[in-house]
């Protein structure tokens, strides 16, 4: 039994919210919040109300108990890239992308 959650289009790059996923991968999932609360990046905050969803669907709709819960799989997948221009000098322009973040939190019991 697993409760999932999904985090779309997510405006921050996945290599920056990568860093974080490896912090809390594996760990329980209290312990998983804790970790998020302390980490002073900015994919943390969204990152926690993604695990608190998680914890919520395992608790209403799977009825898994919330002091087992632990975070079994959780990855990033690039979302759509936002493309920009910057103006520069001698009117060029410099492309800006703007990347996207699509991740995924599966959480499951301890036996």
């Amino acid at each position: 039994m697993e409760a999932r959650a999904y985090l779309r289009h997510l405006r921050i790059a996945p290599r920056k919210v990568q860093i974080v996923l490896d912090l809390i991968r594996n760990q329980p999932a209290d312990k998983a919040m804790a970790i998020l609360k302390h980490t002073p990046k900015s994919a943390s905050e969204p990152l926690q109300k993604l695990l608190k969803s998680a914890m919520a669907n395992a608790e209403n709709n799977h009825n898994m108990d919330k002091n087992s819960l632990y975070v079994a799989e959780c990855f990033v997948c690039p979302g759509p890239t936002l493309k920009r221009i910057r103006p520069r000098a001698q009117g060029r322009a410099f492309h800006v992308l703007k990347r996207t973040s699509h991740v995924t939190m599966v959480l499951k019991e301890k036996e």
